[in-house]
């Protein structure tokens, strides 16, 4: 996705622009833009929005506009991307990173251009920042008086962009180019008296002094008639200069005065107007570089040829189009290498070895050599070929993270391609041959990451005859070549050009070329491992005094060089400590600290916590380490390790191994406390915390439930395996915390094999010898598995569980273990035992003046009495629940409340209150999207009524459950 200012304003997606409709949401999201992440109050949008005075509904127009610019966001995935339209009281704020605004990457080039030392460097970086242009800024857009402002500074900046490239040009000597590309500039701008002086001087150098001259008189005469003035200083200080030099000479004006009009002095903030405008009275100033080969780290150590840059890249790939009206095929490939070079003739082997009946292609080669980079490249090539998809698993073969469970893998694809949460097999076998029969029919291609062995990879295959395998893996898998005639592409390391030619991708052709017998010499001694010459590019870069021969020299004398075929890591480990060495003691400590994390990725929180930093601190030293291409940040925030860049980075300090683990620990307990009180606001705290706990700096804010639950849905796997890491190293206090901690992603996707994760942190309260948390833990694995139909094993844990909670002194534990405990009861038909056990649990939580868990117990003695045909106690239980909770109480719970209201009435014989209970339930319900609720209490209506408006709803209700799961 990619927002653009600099021409018409458009949002820019892989399978084209969005349909902005008119010019006034054009100008709305510009507004938006010119402040991004910043509020944008509704006054200040009503000036740039209309000339004069604004219509009387001119609110209710931008909540119009406002509302469907979300939709469109929304339907392109924004939320991906970190991008959100969010309504902050009378404002409005686009949050985006800055990356994804075209003019906030043309400020950044700027100021990475006046950085440069070298002309040439300047040269490629103005040019780059000028080829974001695409036409007059904010074009098609009505233009309110803010935004006039606003695209007026834009394009002084540009036209000031221009006038420092001719400099540039000329430092060079290269006066023509500087010649051409003012001319055509002064023709649109004759007014400009700064371009008039740059392109008279231009000419002059170049040897037309008569024409320099000509545009002199040209523009004095323009000056007089259009504005009647005479010209200002920089026309007479070029115009006195030219005539001070011989008739028709080329040499350069004396030297002051050519070190003046010519030099490019780094860190020059330019002209006015060189800064980003902004409608909320801000400034844009990128501080992230363009993505891809056109970024800063490509052109920082010289660049290509200036006089044949290579032309930009395209901002996104291109995307075949989707048919009108039909949903686009799943892909959950990640993004295509950038980069990427050779592998020309494995990339045809691909190719072939995908021709035939139901083909497994396996790439097979040594650590860090390229296979995924390899497989990708192929996959993103040749979308045409899987009009049904691509599916994509890492198998973590190889990774110290751990395997995932083949069942998890599984659910992923079953999900992506369309099956409901509730309907996912829960044992292997039968989530694989659901898989090979969702598959049968369709072309697909599925690619398997970093495996093991062939056993896990059968288990994976589709069943389509259609259906195209790629495999990865170190090891060759003979195996799968026996059982699936599995057809090898093993991959090597790179040949020596074609080393050279990853190293020209990074520093440009110009530099390689100046030291040709060098680049093929740091090819050979980085073994052509591309990770390895990808960080030693890197360091190059950005040392662009350096000369190839001097890094050459240093890597000859590394012990083990040529060692890596044996040993996975020994190549890189050298390409590394060279690397590191050059880093800032603060990112050294932070790469030490990130090898001993046990998840899989890091945000700046977690890298804090790790290191005993701040989150900005960690953050700045994780922009340090990805500049050096140590970290790969794979989301807005996100970063991960490479598994050979970990194992490293994990021998720098293993002494501090228990230290960062404890931390990062702490970390995990802090925020999903934090995600799980926002989460369930009235919800009871799960314990205390450990007697040595420590804190972290900084604790992520989530701003709603929405947030939370998303937080803890994506680091669920993180968490697992940091809860994992805490029970192996005997800090099972942290451990069963965490677990227990994402209680409510459990509550909500209860289904979703939440058992093992529970049994560990059971394991871990044994351990302790803790029945507080013995207890807490068996009454939410109970409930898990009675959800599972595991009911018998619930019953037999949740017996414990009451008995566990006394003997800790947790009465409100206590009580629900006992609703748990009588909802299994319930079911195995002891109603009366379950009866007694819920009225306890009332009697404990209003012991404790606990009005949250009060109304839980007393919702479910409710349904008991209902169950038991005690309709009249139903009906108390449930109103004295409702008396419990504000208005606000969630909304499942008055819902589910009210339905037994309903329900009791209409056993009470009150057919029009009870009617209207259920009806009220429902409504409530669907208000606020608890859709298994409203079905709830529809048929409960449906079985007293047969009004067609109950029926259109129920049916409505259970459509929208099938389209949520």
């Amino acid at each position: 996705m990619e927002f653009r200012l600099l021409g018409t304003v458009s949002v820019e997606t892989l399978t084209g622009s969005l349909p902005l409709g008119p010019a006034k949401r054009r100008s709305l999201l510009a507004a938006l833009l010119l402040s991004a992440n910043t509020p944008v109050s509704l006054g200040r949008l009503t000036e740039c929005l209309w000339d004069d005075e604004p219509p009387s509904q001119a609110r209710g127009v931008i909540q119009g506009h406002v509302s469907r610019l979300r939709a469109l966001l929304a339907g392109a995935d924004a939320e991906a991307y970190g991008v959100e339209l969010a309504t902050l009281g009378d404002a409005y704020v686009l949050r985006a990173p800055e990356t994804l605004l075209d003019s906030q990457r043309f400020e950044e080039l700027l100021m990475l251009a006046r950085e440069q030392r070298g002309p040439a460097d300047a040269v490629l970086m103005f040019k780059e920042a000028l080829s974001l242009w695409q036409g007059p800024a904010l074009s098609g857009a009505f233009a309110g008086p803010p935004l006039r402002v606003a695209a007026h500074s834009l394009e002084e900046s540009r036209l000031a962009t221009v006038e420092q490239l001719s400099r540039a040009y000329g430092a060079l000597g290269e006066h023509h180019r500087a010649a051409a590309l003012l001319t055509a500039e002064t023709a649109a701008h004759p007014l400009r008296e700064s371009l008039a002086a740059e392109l008279m001087l231009a000419l002059f150098r170049a040897g037309r002094q008569s024409e320099a001259l000509d545009r002199f008189h040209r523009t004095r005469r323009l000056l007089a008639d259009e504005l009647g003035i005479d010209p200002g200083h920089e026309l007479a200080d070029a115009y006195a200069l030219i005539l001070r030099g011989a008739p028709g000479s080329t040499d350069a004006p004396p030297k002051s005065a050519e070190a003046s009009a010519a030099a490019v002095p780094p860190g020059s903030g330019g002209p006015p107007g060189a800064e980003g405008p902004s409608c909320g009275g801000g400034s844009p100033g990128g501080t992230e570089g363009p993505s891809g080969g056109g970024g800063p780290s490509r052109v920082a150590g010289g660049g290509a040829d200036a006089a044949a840059p290579a032309p930009p890249r395209p901002p996104f790939p291109a995307a075949p189009p989707s048919p009108a009206g039909e949903p686009h095929p799943v892909d959950l490939l990640p993004r295509a290498p950038r980069g990427f070079h050779g592998r020309a003739a494995e990339l045809a082997a691909l190719s072939r070895s995908a021709a035939g009946e139901a083909p497994v292609c396996l790439v097979t080669g040594p650590a860090g050599v390229g296979k995924t980079a390899l497989a990708l490249q192929w996959a993103h090539r040749n979308p045409a070929l899987f009009p049904d998809g691509r599916l994509f698993a890492d198998l973590r073969g190889f990774s110290a993270a751990g395997e995932p469970a083949l069942i998890d893998v599984l659910r992923e694809f079953l999900l992506a391609l369309g099956v409901s949460p509730r309907r996912v097999p829960e044992s292997v076998p039968a989530a694989a041959a659901l898989f090979r029969s969702l598959t049968a029919r369709r072309r697909l291609l599925v690619v398997l990451d970093n495996a093991r062995d062939s056993a896990t990879v059968r288990t994976l295959l589709p069943g389509g005859a259609d259906c195209v395998t790629l495999v990865t893996s170190r090891h060759r898998l003979e195996g799968l070549i026996a059982s699936d005639a599995a057809r090898p592409v093993p991959l090597d390391t790179l040949e020596t050009d074609d080393g050279t030619a990853l190293l020209a991708g990074v520093l440009g052709e110009e530099r390689v070329l100046a030291e040709p017998v060098a680049a093929r010499r740091l090819s050979e001694l980085c073994g052509g491992l591309p990770l390895a010459l990808r960080v030693t590019a890197a360091r190059l870069a950005g040392r662009p005094h350096w000369t190839l021969a001097t890094l050459a020299g240093e890597l000859a004398d590394e012990r083990g060089r040529l060692a890596y075929l044996d040993v996975d890591d020994t190549g890189v480990a050298a390409a590394l400590r060279l690397t590191v060495q050059q880093l800032p003691p603060g990112a050294v400590h932070q790469l030490a600290r990130l090898g001993h994390h046990p998840g899989g990725h890091y945000d700046p929180y977690a890298a804090a916590a790790l290191a005993g930093t701040d989150p900005v601190t960690a953050r700045a030293a994780l922009e340090q380490l990805a500049a050096a291409h140590l970290v790969t940040e794979t989301a807005p925030g996100r970063w991960v390790l490479h598994d050979l860049v970990r194992l490293y980075a994990r021998s720098l300090d293993p002494a501090s191994a228990r230290e960062a683990l404890t931390g990062v620990l702490d970390h995990c307990i802090a925020t999903a406390l934090a995600a799980a009180d926002t989460a369930e606001p009235g919800g009871e705290p799960c314990f205390v915390l450990p007697e040595d706990f420590r804190r972290p700096s900084a604790v992520q804010d989530f701003a709603d439930r929405a947030e939370a639950m998303r937080w803890l849905a994506t680091e669920r796997e993180d968490l697992a395996l940091t809860a994992l890491a805490a029970r192996e190293a005997g800090l099972d206090d942290r451990a069963w915390r965490i677990i227990l901690l994402q209680w409510p992603q459990m509550v909500w996707r209860v289904r979703d094999s939440w058992s093992p994760l529970l049994e560990l942190a059971l394991e871990s309260a044994r351990a302790e010898k803790d029945a507080y948390a013995e207890s807490r833990v068996l009454t939410l694995l109970g409930w898990v598995l009675t959800e599972e139909g595991r009911t018998a094993e619930a019953a037999a844990l949740l017996e414990r569980s009451p008995v566990l909670a006394r003997e800790a002194g947790d009465p409100l534990g206590e009580a629900t273990a006992l609703v748990n405990l009588a909802v299994v009861q319930a079911e195995l038909g002891e109603l009366p035992t379950a009866l007694e056990n819920c009225a306890r649990a009332v009697e404990l939580t209003r012991g404790e003046g606990d009005r949250h868990t009060e109304m839980l117990t007393l919702q479910h003695l409710a349904r008991m009495h209902l169950t038991a045909h005690r309709p009249q106690e139903a009906l108390d239980c449930a109103r004295t629940a409702l008396d419990l909770g504000p208005e606000h109480e969630e909304a499942a719970r008055r819902s589910l409340l009210l339905a037994v209201c309903g329900e009791a009435q209409l056993a009470l014989g009150d057919e029009e209150d009870g009617v209207r209970l259920l009806d009220r339930a429902a409504r409530e319900a669907e208000r606020d999207g608890y859709d298994e609720g409203a079905v709830r209490a529809l048929e409960a209506l449906l079985r007293v009524s047969s009004r067609t408006e109950f029926r259109r709803r129920h049916d409505e209700a259970l459509r929208r459950l099938a389209e949520e799961s």
